[in-house]
């Protein structure tokens, strides 16, 4: 069973990191694009989720993902009823639920690396006649790596612990390791195997954080 959920664990932390990746990515470059007034307002969106409890917006998640839900209903009414899908107590709902937590420590890092930047690398790009896929993939992305690193890092290392997210969105294929120690403690009252897994967790944590922090130390240098 251990081995069942740690790989659950990686598999949703890593799924959920990449997809935070892909997005994080296109909105921190959005932002980096837009004026300094216009960019704050644009700010306060994406911290949004920082202020409201992860246990109201999981809730709210059930009424929006669910099977009368807001999305569902949507898209009966766009197909008229032929389209729906099944987005609650599964990995779907999992992930996305994860993703809504975790994009802002993925957007924050990589605009602040973008911002960084200096802008007459792109113009001396542009005048030498290289297009802008060019231009972002020889210049932008090599440069914004370590912001990248240390979103990539820390979205790892919040969503290895997540509890409450898989506890109200997962089915039972999708029990993380922070739900088998609950479980451990509060149905099977195994606290050795609780603490087990526990200092497992901490240490997988752990190496996380320590590699944030090479990768902040290694940006500071660079």
């Amino acid at each position: 069973m251990f081995s069942l959920v740690l790989w659950n664990t990686f598999e949703i932390a890593i799924s959920a990191t990449l997809v935070s990746l892909v997005l994080g990515y296109a909105i921190a470059m959005h932002l980096a694009r837009q004026p300094p007034r216009r960019r704050m307002l644009y700010m306060i969106l994406v911290m949004l989720p920082f202020w409201t409890s992860i246990l109201v917006k999981s809730y709210a998640f059930t009424v929006t993902l669910g099977e009368k839900g807001l999305v569902n209903e949507l898209l009966r009414a766009l197909s008229a009823g032929a389209v729906s899908f099944e987005m609650m107590f599964n990995r779907v709902g999992v992930v996305i639920g994860m993703i809504n937590y975790l994009l802002p420590f993925m957007v924050l890092p990589i605009l602040a690396n973008l911002l960084a930047q200096d802008p007459s690398l792109r113009r001396v790009a542009e005048l030498m006649g290289a297009g802008p896929l060019r231009i972002f993939f020889r210049i932008t992305l090599p440069l914004s790596v370590p912001g990248v690193l240390a979103g990539v890092l820390m979205n790892l290392a919040l969503a290895v612990g997540m509890y409450i997210t898989p506890a109200l969105l997962g089915g039972r294929r999708d029990m993380m390791m922070a739900n088998l120690v609950d479980f451990y403690t509060r149905q099977t009252l195994d606290w050795t195997a609780a603490s087990a897994i526990s200092i497992v967790l901490l240490v997988i944590s752990g190496v996380l954080a320590a590699l944030l922090m090479r990768v902040r130390g290694a940006g500071q240098f660079a």
